[in-house]
């Protein structure tokens, strides 16, 4: 336990202990609704990451997630999960949940009438939910109701995992990361080839990450150069919306990006041909990344992952637009000269950083508060 300050009075050194205390006490489990929650990720977007446990003394009666969107909530779940021989010990029980109970009717019902119906007496929260049709009216309505609610428990750590929802109701628009892989000088490939330089277990992990995204997206001298194909096959799990940027019609007809396989919006004029799972998306010159977001935004696409190449990191950079970088660096590979990696004047803080093999990865957050 951390050590107390000396204090005058008696009273005040018993409250600050009661206090650490009760938060040591529910740490371990509102961490356990961080773990359950990130089972759903990729799956639930737009909706939060939210996990839910119920705890009897020192016993787990039940949990649950949000697994899908649309589908059942963590806390209806995690009452679910109650076996028949413990449903006696539910009001007794205490509901931990890493972010705010919903208060409003969605595909969903509210989940703080079912803590109300199920006579919870103790609920404890990390993140209250910052969306207008939420922001604190389940905590008013269970305390109105004599139920004791505990917030801010791991209150940060709660936020860096909601973070893309939170860009998302905080700024009403996609969530946006931008990706690349760079040479130990700084280089991305050389121009007019396709340069490799993340190792094969680096690029499965940015297959893990387009399955966490909602969207893909590109600019026309990558998706020209490279002719990706800008799915998962590499990681199993949902494939992201394909996105390009093709102003002047320079990507030809037999690109992957033109193939019509899934669903691929193209920013730029129409192409003659049927297609059925490709929209193409004539933006005018004048802010053509809002226009975009605001379209993604309307079609409930919260996480953009954006993957290249650098006069498009350059665009979103220099309209500070994003909320992430993660940058790949083979420390092995030297380019000398090539594409420069796009600059920004003021890199964010590093939140992330591991190796694989020669390649440095490092997740840097540009969101405020999430430091």
């Amino acid at each position: 336990m951390p050590k107390l300050r000396r204090f005058t009075s008696g009273a005040t050194k018993i409250a600050v202990l009661r206090m650490i205390t009760s938060a040591d006490i529910h740490q371990p489990y509102i961490r356990r609704c961080f773990d359950l929650a990130q089972r759903a990720t990729g799956a639930v977007s737009p909706n939060p990451l939210v996990g839910a446990v119920l705890v009897y003394g020192d016993r787990i009666i039940g949990e649950g997630w949000h697994a899908r969107y649309g589908q059942a909530h963590a806390e209806v779940n995690a009452v679910a999960s109650v076996s028949a021989t413990d449903r006696h010990l539910i009001p007794a029980a205490r509901l931990y949940c890493n972010l705010e109970p919903c208060y409003h009717y969605g595909k969903t019902p509210p989940c703080v009438d079912l803590v109300l119906r199920e006579r919870i007496r103790q609920v404890v929260i990390s993140n209250t939910d910052p969306n207008p049709k939420v922001a604190g009216q389940s905590v008013q309505k269970m305390r109105a109701a004599g139920v004791e609610v505990v917030t801010g428990i791991l209150e940060n750590e709660g936020a860096r995992l909601n973070r893309a929802f939170f860009t998302w109701i905080s700024k009403k628009r996609p969530h946006i990361i931008l990706k690349w892989a760079q040479s130990a000088d700084g280089y991305l490939g050389r121009q007019g080839e396709q340069t490799p330089i993340s190792s094969p277990l680096s690029q499965r992990l940015t297959h893990r990450w387009r399955t966490e995204a909602d969207a893909i997206l590109v600019g026309a001298y990558t998706a020209l150069t490279d002719n990706p194909r800008l799915d998962n096959r590499l990681y199993p799990g949902p494939a992201p919306l394909r996105i390009a940027l093709d102003r002047h019609k320079v990507l030809p007809a037999a690109h992957h990006l033109l193939d019509d396989s899934q669903p691929t919006w193209i920013a730029g004029p129409s192409r003659p041909g049927h297609f059925s799972q490709t929209l193409f998306l004539d933006l005018p010159a004048e802010n053509p990344l809002e226009l975009l977001l605001d379209r993604l935004a309307q079609t409930n696409q919260a996480i953009l992952y954006v993957e290249g190449g650098p006069a498009t990191h350059q665009l979103f950079i220099d309209r500070g637009l994003f909320d992430e970088l993660r940058i790949i660096t083979n420390t092995n590979l030297y380019l000398g000269e090539g594409l420069p990696a796009a600059k920004i004047n003021a890199r964010p803080p590093l939140q992330e950083s591991c190796r694989i093999g020669a390649d440095q990865i490092d997740i840097f957050y540009h969101k405020p508060g999430l430091t």
